[in-house]
């Protein structure tokens, strides 16, 4: 059947920040699944059902999905940028392009086979409405279902109610729109549970679902039978040692190896160019392309990343293992010794206008009679291997200040800490070098810090090692009088770091009731009656939800940015700093709290997607002058206390 009159819109952007180290640096969209993204699979099945017309929604990715989704045969394919989150809703209203007579499917990216589209089609004409939710059915075992799939079948006419611009979401927008203007809203129930996924156990059970369901063609290789087991596929270029056992359904893909005694317990698929040492155990477990595992292992129900390595005798179970540089110094730095040792007098002789006028800057006890590049040279190597070593970490971390609303602040941080030490430049150039050994050791300390963190996979003691190393090289060469000037702005630097998962994910519930609870309070306080329903408050006719995002979190970590910019800056007593930097959190829940009490009026007064669009998305903005007058007001009051008190 050819569905000429039928949009599909999939939601291929999200990496699941947080939850997952695989997640943050890959849509989850483009998990491999058999030699294929998972969304390809996805792609492959609407396509074998006549669907024509399909809009990627990327969330800022589109070029890695257009590079990682191979072209679908009479396939309409069409890639659509986002720079920042519009929400479900605003991904239809975006692909949508105008049409007025299509029906939209809206799909996650995370769904390995489509359910008959048929199907869907008449359970939402059954229902005779303009949207239906899609939900999982019962589950056999007695568990809860009737979740959402992440499926809605939606009529043009929806379109007219999600805002022209901005961010949307179906849940908490669209549906309460349409739901206020009385149109009709079904829930329809599958019956197949759906082989999708939102984080690596669901990933896993996919795959399980996936590889009991499947056919030889959707894989692609050839089914065979070994050990009396199965569903075993392999691909003619696999190496399996005669002593290895495999028990199905197992995948294992082109150029992988398996050695003597391993054994392989299904689910379980081995990617391309994968190797299993001897004496190891896989169970349930992924592995990416090129992933290798050592000798006497056990890997039970894990997801190991592309040319990830598990080392020799590691026991590893219920995990993401992610790919990790072994942050070393070999051959690459030896190699630029030799250039430089062999180019020295081209070096000098290039160099040195340039030394002569720095050295004339610095003070009379640093001033050097003779120029010699080795020094710098050797800063500038320490510099660049400790980029080198940390690049994978400093991506990640731009990653997550690129996508986190909550961190983005944290980008701001290593700019203005270059600026507080900029303005004790004065103080700085009066101390003297002295190298210490204890840096070394501090150094040392920081890397085994590092180390632990990459064995435990914990990404925050990775990336809190920065400052550590940081700490300890400023220390090591420059010694303890300089290190005890710039302390205070390597403790700074740690606000550039997101919270640890465990500690996001414990205060993000509680923040969102409070902010919800504060702001009711607040509504009522004016005179407003206020009904609240979880987080979305009914105000006048209108229904305002307070999103995950609203949560406060970022407005939190930016105050607190803000505050230790002003006691790093100003020339205060100890207690008053103190008092100024505790103050950063109830300011900043003071303030969020103020910015959902105004949108929440707002919406009742004002009508009209520029309004909302004003206040919902750039009120974040306008509190930043409330909090830096909060903080002004609390440096004059602390100010006239110690006057008074020094009067007294």
């Amino acid at each position: 059947m050819i569905n000429q009159n039928i949009k599909a819109i999939i939601l291929a952007g999200s990496r699941d920040f947080g939850r997952c180290p695989l997640a943050s640096r890959l849509p989850i969209a483009l998990w491999p699944v058999a030699g294929r993204p998972a969304i390809e699979h996805l792609l492959r099945h609407l396509s074998h059902q006549g669907i024509k017309q399909v809009t990627v929604c990327s969330n800022g990715d589109a070029l890695l999905l257009k590079k990682s989704i191979a072209t679908v045969n009479s396939m309409q394919l069409k890639f659509l940028e986002e720079p920042l989150p519009v929400g479900a809703a605003g991904c239809v209203r975006d692909a949508s392009n105008g049409d007025k007579d299509k029906l939209f499917l809206v799909f996650p990216g995370t769904i390995l086979t489509s359910p008959d589209i048929d199907t869907l089609i008449q359970a939402h004409r059954a229902g005779k409405s303009d949207l239906t939710v899609m939900l999982e059915p019962e589950l056999e075992n007695g568990g809860s279902g009737n979740r959402s799939t992440g499926i809605y079948i939606c009529e043009a006419s929806a379109l007219e109610y999600i805002p022209g611009e901005g961010y949307c979401d179906i849940k908490e927008g669209l549906i309460p729109a349409m739901l206020r203007a009385g149109k009709a809203i079904h829930t329809a129930t599958l019956k197949q549970p759906l082989a999708s996924f939102r984080n690596r156990v669901e990933y896993l059970s996919a795959i399980a679902n996936y590889l009991q369901n499947c056919c030889d063609s959707d894989i692609g290789l050839q089914r065979r039978k070994l050990n009396g087991s199965e569903n075993i596929w392999l691909d003619d270029t696999t190496k399996v040692d005669p002593s290895a056992r495999i028990y199905g359904p197992v995948v294992i893909m082109d150029k992988a190896t398996i050695s003597k005694e391993a054994v392989i317990f299904g689910p379980t698929i081995i990617g391309s160019g994968a190797s299993i040492g001897n004496n190891s155990l896989i169970e349930n477990s992924v592995l990416w392309d090129s992933a290798k595992v050592g000798e006497n292992c056990e890997i039970r129900r894990c997801v190991i990343d592309y040319q990830a390595v598990v080392r020799n005798h590691t026991i590893v179970e219920e995990k993401s293992i992610p790919c990790k540089p072994d942050g070393i110094l070999k051959s690459s730095v030896s190699n630029v010794l030799n250039v430089v040792k062999n180019n020295a007098d081209k070096f000098q002789q290039v160099l040195q206008p340039q030394l002569k006028k720095v050295n004339e800057k610095l003070p009379n006890w640093a001033k050097s009679p003779k120029i010699n590049i080795w020094p710098w040279f050797a800063g500038g190597l320490v510099l660049i291997a400790f980029l080198w070593s940390y690049w994978p970490n400093l991506v990640d971390l731009w990653n997550i200040w690129q996508r986190s609303d909550e961190y983005s602040s944290g980008l701001l941080v290593p700019f203005l800490a270059v600026y507080i030490l900029w303005s004790r430049r004065h103080d700085l150039v009066k101390c003297r070098l002295r190298p210490s050994v204890w840096g070394l050791f501090g150094f040392l300390g920081a890397q085994t810090f590092r180390l632990s963190g990459q064995f435990f996979m914990y990404g925050s003691a990775e990336r809190l090692s920065i400052v550590l190393s940081i700490a300890a090289l400023v220390l090591m060469l420059l010694g303890w009088q300089i290190f005890r000037k710039v302390f205070s702005i390597l403790v700074f630097l740690g606000l550039m770091f997101p919270l640890p998962r465990s500690v996001h994910y414990a205060i993000m519930l509680p923040l969102q009731s409070w902010a919800t609870s504060s702001s009711v309070f607040c509504l009522e306080v004016l005179g407003y009656n206020v009904i609240r329903e979880g987080n979305i408050i009914h105000l006048n006719g209108t229904t305002v939800a307070v999103a995950e995002a609203c949560n406060g979190l970022r407005m939190i970590m930016a105050f607190f940015m803000i505050g230790g910019l002003v006691v790093l800056l100003i020339r205060r007593t100890w207690w008053e700093k103190v008092i100024v930097l505790a103050s950063s959190l109830p300011i900043a829940l003071f303030c969020n709290s103020a910015r959902l009490t105004i949108t929440a009026i707002a919406f009742t007064k004002l009508s009209g997607e520029y309004w909302e669009k004003i206040f919902h998305d750039f009120g974040g903005y306008a509190m930043m002058p409330l909090a830096l007058g909060a903080i002004v007001l609390e440096l004059w009051l602390l100010t006239r206390i110690a006057t008074v008190h020094i009067e007294t």
